[in-house]
């Protein structure tokens, strides 16, 4: 069988010449872009020497305003994980479930918080309900508001991976169940969801960039996290450009390491279905 694409037909020389030239221009508009960029920030003297060197000389850059910011965005990240993991086990077996109401319900719960952004759900959350009751103190609202939201968005999109892995099993697994006597909630608990668990385990690892970076959005309700700490630290030491490039830099760290351990996770589990 012939290995070429049968969705397109493989560029000719000319398509190839083409490729090349428009691929030259955008990495010249690109660094035309960044260019300008860099002479309007020196402009400023957002780069010169002295705006870095609080991050090397002064040790409460770290100790006042990063390091309480990393614990800001860990401590959000944190609890949201792990109420999103159970929000999305619970809802991704009722959508499993044999019961038509259940599954309807759970479909619809799903569906509505995986489209709507995150960032208003926070909204909603803080104005609409934490910074006006009496359920958490006022200095914890911002925190509330930015968990729920962050639980409600990311646990929906678990409910779906459970769901999708579940569906991506072999009908086998669930047949061999049913004919040793297991009912359908058995099946599902006892053999399909440790199977499917396991076969997304990286996307869930995965999962855990898309919380943490999605924590920075508690700045718009004025919660405490590396960016907010970061807005701080550039007014603090008027060097507004490098307090946030260095916040960027710590995300960067941070969801890369994530990133490569979803990865280390996915070949162990590769390599652990090959021998089995």
């Amino acid at each position: 069988m012939s290995t070429q694409t049968v969705l397109f037909d493989a560029p000719g020389p000319k398509a190839r010449a083409r490729h090349r030239i428009l691929t030259v221009v955008g990495a010249l508009i690109a660094i035309a872009i960044a260019y300008f960029v860099y002479l309007k920030f020196d402009e400023a003297g957002q780069l010169k020497a002295s705006m870095w060197e609080p991050f090397v000389t002064d040790p409460e850059v770290w100790t006042s305003y990063l390091i309480p910011g990393l614990k800001g965005t860990f401590t959000a990240a944190g609890i949201s994980i792990v109420l999103a993991v159970i929000f999305g086990l619970l809802f991704g077996m009722g959508r499993l479930s044999p019961i038509g109401p259940v599954r309807w319900f759970c479909s619809v719960i799903v569906e509505f918080f995986r489209a709507v952004p995150v960032l208003l759900m926070m909204v909603f959350a803080y104005f609409g309900y934490f910074a006006t009751s009496d359920l958490v103190p006022n200095v914890h609202a911002p925190l509330a508001a930015v968990v729920t939201a962050l639980t409600l968005y990311n646990g929906a999109v678990i409910a779906e991976l459970v769901r999708s892995g579940v569906h991506g099993l072999p009908k086998g697994q669930a047949e061999a169940g049913l004919a040793v006597g297991l009912t359908p909630g058995q099946v599902l608990r006892s053999i399909e969801l440790p199977q499917a668990l396991t076969a997304m385990l990286p996307a869930l690892v995965g999962q855990l960039v898309v919380v943490l970076k999605d924590s920075a959005l508690g700045y718009g309700i004025t919660y405490l996290e590396l960016l907010t700490w970061s807005k701080t630290l550039g007014s603090a030491y008027a060097n507004t450009v490098p307090a946030y490039i260095v916040a960027g830099i710590l995300f960067i760290i941070i969801n890369y390491s994530l990133t490569k351990l979803a990865v280390y996770l996915e070949g162990r589990l590769k390599k652990r279905r090959a021998r089995s």
